[in-house]
């Protein structure tokens, strides 16, 4: 009698040679139009497109986001190849920046762990980091005011957009919640999971440090510390979780975005970001708003900050749906352009998914 287990086994390993062979394939056909591109090893809109194909044709039982992961992996191997790229993102080693950064670029990308936002800023300005992944905002607590800053000072473009659920864990050395007396996390953490710890934790101090991971580096060293951090960090500094989602949001997301010397052709489903300010008139924040309705451009996002040029003047930081060379975007932009006191095109970049 047919051993009906041994038959699938023989199946699942026929297939897993052949798609041995058309990986090979398709890295041969990966190195050829990489010579083609002379140099330019990534290409976020055409990557954006492979993904949204594949995705658009599954058909299960593989999750989206599964198949997502794998092509990620599959074309961040391809791009090693050629020597892979240098990606600078806030460190240290375990932050949720680094999870975005491989979500982005893959497991084969050379990461490389910055001290501060501003130190991934000057990595990327003065060529030693090709790309750099910075958070810009998160849907609990609002936007980084300090990578707004640095978005308007440089001349690097935003050229991807990464989009990281964030699911919050306590982690210590025991593992324990007795005797625990100080948690350390990121300011924006401990206000992400400040009801959880107001039921749980009243009496233990909360002390804010520069970020999650440092945290839980701290707390490995300090038996009568927990950590708020990912559970990638607790692997990386070998504590023990305490509780997992302890966010007071289930759907906290935290939105980062990719800075290089450069932006993103279209691919097909796009955002551009823009910084600008009003001229001192009456209904100036009117006109500026006139040219994106009359020609149809859907505006995301629009948040003001204080400019540093005067008292009581803004600047307002606006992402719009469509790519700066769709013909309508382009002509919203060029009467924007006229309109406003000050406008600045931080880049057109392939709208992130979850």
């Amino acid at each position: 009698m047919a051993d009906p287990l041994k038959e699938i086994r023989a199946r699942i390993d026929a297939l897993d040679d052949r798609i041995v062979e058309l990986l090979n394939e398709r890295a041969a056909l990966a190195q050829q139009t990489g010579h083609a591109k002379r140099g330019a090893k990534y290409r976020p809109e055409r990557e954006a497109q492979v993904l949204r194909r594949l995705a658009a044709r599954n058909r299960g039982p593989l999750s989206g986001q599964a198949l997502t992961r794998l092509y990620s992996e599959i074309m961040s191997a391809c791009r090693a190849l050629e020597d892979g790229i240098t990606v600078a993102y806030l460190g240290p080693q375990g932050t949720f920046s680094e999870e975005a950064a491989i979500k982005q670029f893959g497991g084969h990308a050379v990461l490389q762990p910055c001290a501060s936002i501003d130190a991934v800023f000057r990595q990327v300005e003065a060529g030693q980091a090709g790309y750099g992944v910075v958070p810009v905002e998160n849907s609990t607590e609002g936007s980084i005011g300090r990578t707004h800053d640095l978005l308007l000072a440089t001349p690097l473009k935003i050229c991807g957009e990464v989009l990281l659920p964030v699911h919050q864990c306590l982690m210590s050395r025991s593992g324990k919640a007795a005797g625990v007396k100080r948690i350390l996390s990121h300011q924006q953490s401990l206000a992400q999971c400040h009801e959880w710890l107001n039921q749980r934790f009243a009496a233990a101090k909360r002390m804010p440090v520069i970020s999650n991971a440092e945290a839980a580096r701290m707390a490995s060293r300090d038996a009568a510390a927990a950590a708020i951090a990912s559970r990638t960090a607790a692997a990386v500094y070998g504590l023990k979780i305490i509780a997992s989602s302890i966010e007071d949001e289930p759907q906290n997301t935290t939105r980062f975005v990719v800075i290089a010397a450069h932006d993103a052709g279209p691919s097909g489903k796009d955002k551009t970001s823009l910084v600008m300010s009003t001229r001192n008139e009456p209904g100036a924040m009117r006109a500026l708003l006139t040219p994106l309705a009359g020609h149809g451009v859907s505006m995301t996002r629009l948040e003001s900050r204080p400019a540093r040029t005067g008292r009581w003047e803004y600047l307002f930081y606006v992402d719009i749906e469509g790519h700066q060379h769709d013909p309508n975007v382009a002509q919203a932009l060029k009467e924007l352009g006229e309109k406003a006191a000050f406008l600045k095109n931080l880049g057109s970049y392939p709208a992130g998914a979850v």
